[in-house]
């Protein structure tokens, strides 16, 4: 995937930043200021044109149009670091009569997982159509620096594996659909992306163009090789193609030693378990965009809901020249109601690796990631239960479709509180996602979460019949959020609440 290049803030095409107001006059919404803008000023400049562009998926399918940020499928990639905020100028370039036969030329961005002011979150509501822009501020800062003596903000709280995607209310999944998806990285002192760095806080993994970002996408093509978006479709919609990072079942050519890899899966439906074909071992380092506390050696496949994360390493060191493994996915799905729980072998071939050279190997698995930060029940205001069920065809949380002019909940900034998740429908999964802030798992069904589940998180899959229990801080920012269910299609039809963060 490209990177993302930094530009000097004058050659930002449009009006001048107006901190401010925090809009531009190409602005058709009437934006909140930007939050605490001048004490964190942008110290890089991006610009994204969400465009149409031609894409070959296959060399045996058409090429064809798509949707992309710069006109690529995913976008590019960005590199930032925490104390470099930067600004992101996003341009709706798209043809203003879709001609894809789905999705909407209207578009609002958000920074998934990002520790990020409302105004800059991508709200669904907060949408802009083509010819216009918003300015997105993201701040790069540590949750509670408003209220760290310091001004810094909690360590063990960093962030690393975020991504970006359309966030258009009612329209997330076809606009996704067609490409409007990217990476966003976030590096410090002690994921710092340098494996020979010598700061001793440095874990020195994989790095450079050994960490590798995938997002994996299933898709439907009809007969004449052309995408496919079925709008008809309520329960969640499957594709029969396996796409890795834009391409159908690609090949990566590694060398003999370790990689980290960054798994993200953004649906519309798909729930992943992935395995390599010989059954070797990954291991986890990461889950969602937090380090875990602990390497965890994962020999029985890895399970993610849409929009999960997963960092893993996997050592080639342990094959020959000219050997190949493939990556699988085993879980079966038939439908939108999510996974059957049966795995298959020797399940669909996403990715083929070729050993086929040798390199260095400076990285590490440091037996020790980080410290999570301490669960303080005094600090906890209140307990919300949410649930989760179908309702005349479409899908409801404690029974209301989304409004986004409703506000489901007060949150009182510097709080924490405890949120109950129940799926209220039948033999329905959700992968359930809360904006802003990430949250620390404390029960599945009334048992300790697995070692994997046991960091800090921003979705959780909600199996049928299941209740979760999380405990979760509110702080630095106010302003309205959404909490949703990530199978776009739940969530546009519309299994979503907005919640406000009040001071």
């Amino acid at each position: 995937m490209p990177i993302a290049q930094p530009i000097p803030e004058s050659q930002l095409i449009g009006a001048p930043i107006d901190p401010v107001a925090g809009i531009s006059p190409e602005d058709a919404i009437q934006r909140s200021p930007h939050q605490l803008y001048s004490k964190l000023l942008p110290k890089k400049f991006y610009e994204l044109h969400e465009k149409q562009a031609p894409w070959s998926f296959h060399p045996d399918l058409p090429t064809q149009p798509i949707w992309g940020f710069n006109g690529s499928f995913p976008g590019p990639t960005f590199m930032s670091r925490y104390g470099e905020p930067c600004l992101v100028r996003i341009h709706n370039d798209l043809p203003k009569a879709s001609n894809l036969g789905f999705g909407i030329p209207s578009t609002s961005t958000h920074l998934h997982n990002g520790h990020t002011a409302s105004e800059s979150d991508g709200f669904p509501g907060d949408f802009i159509n083509s010819g216009q822009f918003h300015d997105h501020h993201y701040p790069h800062v540590l949750p509670g620096f408003t209220t760290d003596p310091n001004g810094i903000g909690d360590k063990r709280e960093a962030l690393h594996t975020l991504w970006y995607h359309d966030h258009r209310a009612d329209f997330t999944a076809s606009n996704t659909y067609a490409g409007l998806v990217g990476y966003h990285l976030l590096f410090d002192d002690v994921d710092s992306g340098d494996e020979e760095d010598t700061n001793p806080q440095a874990l020195r993994l994989p790095s450079g163009e050994y960490d590798v970002p995938l997002i994996f996408a299933d898709r439907v093509f009809d007969s004449n090789g052309i995408l496919f978006f079925d709008n008809f479709n309520f329960d969640g919609m499957l594709g029969d193609k396996w796409l890795v990072n834009g391409a159908i079942q690609p090949f990566m050519k590694v060398a003999r030693r370790k990689y980290r890899f960054r798994f993200l899966g953004v649906g519309p439906s798909r729930f992943w378990q992935f395995h390599l074909s010989d059954d070797s071992p990954m291991i986890q380092i990461a889950e969602d965009g937090n380090l875990l506390p602990n390497p965890v050696v994962r020999d029985s496949g890895i399970r993610m809901g849409v929009a999960e994360r997963c960092d893993v390493i996997i050592d080639f060191s342990r094959y020959k020249l000219g050997d190949v493994v493939y990556l699988q996915n085993r879980l079966e799905q038939i439908d939108g109601r999510g996974p059957t729980g049966n795995l298959l072998l020797p399940g669909d071939l996403l990715l083929k690796f070729i050993v086929d050279h040798d390199a260095k190997d400076p990285s590490q698995v440091p037996a020790k990631l980080c410290d999570l930060p301490s669960i303080n029940p005094n600090e906890v205001v209140q307990t919300r239960t949410w649930r989760f069920e179908r309702q005349n065809g479409g899908w409801a949380i404690n029974g209301q479709f989304f409004d986004v002019n409703t506000i489901r909940a007060h949150v009182k900034q510097n709080t924490a509180e405890f949120w109950v998740l129940q799926n209220s429908g039948g033999s329905w999964s959700h992968p359930l996602h809360i904006h802003f802030e990430e949250f620390r798992l404390l029960s599945r069904n009334g048992l300790v979460p697995p070692l994997w589940e046991q960091g800090r998180k921003d979705v959780v899959k909600l199996n049928p019949n299941e209740q979760v229990v999380f405990f979760m801080r509110f702080r630095d920012w106010t302003g309205r959020y959404p909490f949703h269910c990530h199978n776009t299609v739940h969530e546009d039809h519309a299994m979503m609440i907005r919640w406000e963060l009040e001071a």
